[in-house]
């Protein structure tokens, strides 16, 4: 199965499909509609082929909708059909929980995505566990007021790499996770990680993309198995019957 993976983020929408090795991306902001970005890509994808979409969306997602609109993002993504939009079998799964499970190794993994706000999941032995601790209370808003982009723009490096080691070992002593690994655009402008962290990549995200789509294969073999048991059990009920009279 080929698959597209499209990372949505508040500055860019960025995709790749399987066999290739070139990341293509466009522009997003606070005026991009669902609408508008599978258009986007559907145009920015123009000589790949694929079978299946992995979106990263960064919101609310349950049973792969979303269920809030994102807060750096247009309106229109709650009700958007992605199927038909994109005429083949979609999953959406928040874009901070994408990059954690393309970034996960073993036990318990907290990630920390720290781009234009501030994402946030659990990997648990390869399930995923998708939170929302952005905007959780700190000092005197959100943990997303204090790490996020504008809080970078607002209070220089010094103060945000400040800020960011604080939240990190506020969220790593509350979830004790076995590893931290923290992401996103801006882990670059860390000086120095806080202990027991890694830093992630970007690319991670896609890899947790197709993951998303290797993780239902083995889901479906044992349905099949089972399916195929039940059907040759069925068949051989006669037998056993004639074969029980004929004693």
């Amino acid at each position: 199965m080929k698959v597209l993976v499209i990372d949505v983020g508040g500055t860019h929408v960025k995709i790749l499909a399987s066999g290739q090795t070139d990341v293509r991306r466009m522009d997003s902001g606070p005026a991009l509609t669902a609408e508008q970005m599978a258009d986007g890509v559907k145009k920015l994808a123009k000589g790949w082929a694929y079978d299946a979409v992995a979106i990263g969306y960064p919101g609310v997602v349950v049973r792969d909708r979303p269920v809030t609109e994102p807060h750096n993002l247009g309106p229109g993504w709650v009700a958007f059909d992605y199927h038909a939009a994109f005429g083949c079998p979609v999953k959406v799964i928040n874009d901070a929980a994408m990059q954690a499970l393309g970034s996960f190794k073993h036990g318990k993994l907290l990630f920390l995505g720290l781009g234009t706000g501030l994402g946030s999941t659990l990997v648990v032995n390869g399930s995923v566990v998708p939170m929302e601790l952005a905007h959780l209370p700190y000092r005197d808003g959100t943990f997303e007021d204090y790490v996020g982009e504008r809080a970078l723009e607002r209070d220089g490096k010094k103060q945000w790499r400040k800020r960011v080691a604080d939240v990190v070992a506020r969220l790593a002593a509350a979830l004790v996770p076995d590893e931290v690994v923290i992401g996103g655009g801006n882990v670059r402008l860390l000086k120095t990680l806080p202990p027991n962290c890694r830093a992630g990549d970007n690319a991670n995200a896609f890899v947790g993309g197709f993951r998303l789509w290797e993780s239902a294969t083995p889901a479906a073999k044992p349905r099949q198995a089972a399916t195929a048991q039940r059907k040759a059990a069925a068949k051989r009920a006669p037998a056993r019957r004639k074969a029980s009279k004929a004693a």
